[in-house]
C-alpha cells in the first residue's frame, strides 16, 4: 500500500465512519477498486480497517472531550469513590452505565462471530448491497414514526441496551455502525442529532476494543511495511472525522435523515446491478 492510498482510505474512512453510509462498505469498495484486499487473507483487510478506525476514535474523544471528561469523572466518583444507586447519580455518571451496558452485546456478539466477520464474507460486495439498502429501509421506518422529542437528559437504560444491540448489526458490512445506532435512538423518540451523539458516545469502547485486539493479533502485519501506511491512514481519518462529526450534528439539527437513505439505495442498487 503506498502513502497515496493510504491518504485516500483515511479520507474515505473519516468521510463514512459517523455518518449513517457504512464506512466498511465504502472501505471495502475502495480497497476492491485498488486491489488492496487479498482474499487468501482477508483477516488483514478487517484488522486494518479496525486499526485505522482508532483515528476516527481519536477524533471522537477530542471533539467530545469536556462530555467524556465528566462522564469519566462522575463515574469514579460516583460509582467507585462513593456509592450512589443508580437513580440517584448524576447524568454525567449516569451516561458512563449507559454505554457500558451498550457496549455488552457488541462484545460479546462479537467475539462469537469473529470468524464471520473476517472471512471473505464481509468482503462481498453482493452481501454490501443488500445491507446498504435493508437498513434505508429500515432508517425510512424510524425517520417516519419516531417524534424525535427526547433530549440527552431523558435518556434511560432501556435505550441504552437497545441501541447497544442494534450496534451489532453493524456487524453485517454496509449495515454501519452509526446508521444502526441512529436509527434505534430514532425508534426510542430521541432527536436526530441527540442519537448521533449518544451513538458516538457509544462507539468509543467498539472502536477502542476491536482497533487494539486487531492491532495486537496481526502485529507482524503492521509491523513491516504497512505501519507507515496504517498510521498515515488513521491520522487522516482522525482529521476527516472531526469534521465529519461537527457536520453530522449540525446537519440533522436541522435536516432529516432522508438524504442518507436515498444515497444507501442508490448505491447499494448500483453494486447489486453493476458491480457484485
Amino acid at each position: 500500500m503506498s502513502i497515496l492510498e493510504a491518504i485516500i482510505l483515511g479520507i474515505v474512512q473519516g468521510l463514512s465512519e459517523f455518518i449513517p453510509i457504512s464506512s466498511t462498505a465504502h472501505m471495502t469498495i475502495v480497497g476492491k477498486y485498488m486491489g488492496l484486499i487479498d482474499p487468501n487473507n482477508p483477516a488483514q483487510w478487517t484488522a486494518f480497517i479496525a486499526v485505522v478506525q482508532l483515528g476516527t476514535l481519536a477524533a471522537v474523544l477530542i471533539y467530545f472531550w469536556k462530555e467524556v471528561l465528566a462522564t469519566s469523572k462522575s463515574f469514579v466518583k460516583e460509582n467507585i469513590l462513593s456509592r450512589k444507586k443508580l437513580y440517584a447519580q448524576s447524568s454525567e455518571s449516569r451516561m458512563g452505565w449507559f454505554v457500558i451496558a451498550g457496549s455488552v452485546p457488541i462484545v460479546t456478539i462479537g467475539m462469537m462471530l469473529k470468524p464471520i466477520i473476517e472471512s471473505n464474507f464481509t468482503k462481498d460486495l453482493s452481501v454490501i448491497g443488500g445491507s446498504l439498502i435493508a437498513l434505508a429501509v429500515v432508517l425510512f421506518i424510524a425517520e417516519k414514526v419516531s417524534p424525535k422529542s427526547r433530549e440527552m437528559n431523558e435518556l434511560c437504560m432501556r435505550d441504552a441496551v437497545w441501541v447497544g444491540l442494534a450496534q451489532c448489526v453493524a456487524l453485517i458490512p454496509g449495515a454501519s455502525r452509526s446508521g444502526t445506532t441512529i436509527t434505534m435512538g430514532l425508534f426510542a423518540g430521541l432527536k436526530r442529532e441527540v442519537a448521533a451523539r449518544f451513538s458516538f458516545l457509544l462507539g468509543i469502547p467498539a472502536i477502542l476494543g476491536s482497533g487494539l485486539y486487531e492491532f495486537y493479533s496481526e502485529f507482524s502485519h503492521f509491523s513491516g511495511e504497512m505501519l507507515l501506511p496504517t498510521i498515515t491512514a488513521s491520522i487522516v481519518s482522525g482529521i476527516v472525522g472531526w469534521y465529519s462529526i461537527d457536520f453530522l450534528l449540525k446537519y440533522l439539527a436541522k435536516h432529516s435523515t432522508m438524504l442518507f437513505v436515498g444515497y444507501r439505495i442508490i448505491l447499494g442498487v448500483a453494486l447489486l446491478l453493476f458491480v457484485a
